[in-house]
């Protein structure tokens, strides 16, 4: 059964978490909430599969320290937050998020989101496909011809064996393109550490849409 610790303030977003996730199919199980993420790094909750987070607010707006600690920690974060502005969206994914929602969004994408931050592939909510759509930022790495053929191939099979099959390439050419589009995206500060985080990429950079998918 997947696992989920889930942070925010709100006690009703707690018990309405609880609820959609014991009636999904198969039921997802809330190991843990509260208001503080000190629920997301103890036991039960220090090993949930997912963390459900809502952004906490500063002075400054968004507070991103606890995303980015918890992503370091190779977390599969979903962000779930009242703010719909595509500066928090896109930012939440360039420090590595899985997904992002926002809490009009509800209950069928949430627990979608949920199932596949679990199996680590790739969910678009609406907010967030409206993110990527509008993203006109600059800092884009250069692929080159190949990488970018690796990389939309490796999207659409199960493993690298079957992009090596498909492309007439060795496996450890495969390997060494995609490591050479994540060091890429590192360097531009957008790390993508895993197969989901590279799909974010893509579509906020245009390589690949949703309907490609």
């Amino acid at each position: 059964m997947i696992s989920v610790v889930v942070v925010d303030d709100h006690p009703v977003v707690h018990a309405g978490v609880r609820a959609w996730c014991a009636l999904a199919d198969p039921p997802i199980q809330v190991v843990a909430w509260g208001a503080d993420l000190s629920v997301a790094w103890l036991a039960p909750g220090s090993a949930a599969d997912v963390v459900v987070l809502d952004l906490q607010l500063d002075l400054a707006g968004p507070a991103y320290g606890d995303l980015k600690r918890l992503v370091d920690a190779g977390r599969q974060v979903i962000v779930y937050s009242m703010r719909a502005d595509k500066e928090t969206v896109l930012t939440c994914m360039d420090i590595g998020a899985f997904s992002y929602l926002t809490k009009a969004e509800g209950e069928d994408h949430l627990v979608a989101a949920i199932a596949a931050a679990a199996a680590d592939t790739p969910y678009t909510p609406p907010a967030l496909s409206g993110a990527f759509g509008t993203d006109d930022r600059l800092h884009r790495p250069r692929l080159s011809p190949r990488e970018t053929e690796v990389l939309l191939e490796w999207f659409h099979s199960e493993s690298k064996e079957m992009v090596a099959r498909r492309l007439h390439l060795t496996v450890h050419r495969v390997s060494s393109c995609l490591e050479r589009v994540r060091v890429k995206y590192a360097n531009v500060g957008r790390a993508a550490p895993t197969k989901a985080a590279l799909v974010a990429r893509a579509l906020q950079d245009g390589l690949i849409t949703t309907d490609e998918l």
